[in-house]
């Protein structure tokens, strides 16, 4: 009895190493085409610690804005359900009327949700540039994104972003053990 050699089937050499070049290449494209979008957030600039304590400056009751949000993101204003529009326009006439002399302060609940906060941050923020850009043009011409450091600092010293952020926190918060009491 003869027996057959059977030949061996060659299986097909893929060559991997063009399809590692063209998936590198694929992928610094990618990275190179793609927008990374790195300013999202509030951009504020927070205080230098103050090594002196200082007690704090006293500010007249009538230039001081509280705006509340609570767990059902009602947005109030001294005491008053507003609509963001309004905010807007109550927050233009308190910065223009007193300049620097104004407070706004912000007191969120922690039920409230993101969003509302946002917004109402955002519409803080197109008080004081449109009051900014409007000084900008009286001023200089041009509109407060045009103008120099020095020009947007005096703009700023003028207008300064004053927002207060209140916290409350009670014991029924807390629900963490540990710690002294």
């Amino acid at each position: 009895m003869m027996f057959r050699k059977r030949e061996r089937r060659k299986v097909p050499i893929l060559n991997t190493t063009s399809t590692a070049d063209i998936s590198f290449m694929l992928l610094i494209f990618f990275l190179v085409a793609s927008s990374m979008d790195l300013d999202k957030g509030l951009s504020r600039q927070l205080p230098a610690i103050d090594k002196t304590k200082t007690p704090p400056a006293a500010v007249d009751s009538r230039k001081v804005m509280r705006i509340v949000i609570d767990e059902k993101n009602q947005v109030t204003l001294d005491g008053k359900a507003v609509t963001m529009k309004e905010l807007l326009q109550r927050a233009t006439q308190l910065i223009q009327t007193n300049g620097k002399g104004h407070l706004i302060q912000l007191q969120s609940s922690r039920n409230a949700s993101y969003d509302t906060y946002i917004h109402v941050q955002n519409q803080l923020v197109t008080a004081y540039n449109t009051l900014r850009n409007q000084r900008a043009l009286n001023l200089f011409g041009k509109d407060f994104e045009l103008c120099s450091y020095e020009q947007q600092k005096q703009i700023a010293d003028e207008l300064p972003m004053r927002i207060s952020e209140v916290y409350t926190v009670s014991k029924a918060d807390n629900t963490e053990k540990g710690g002294t009491e």
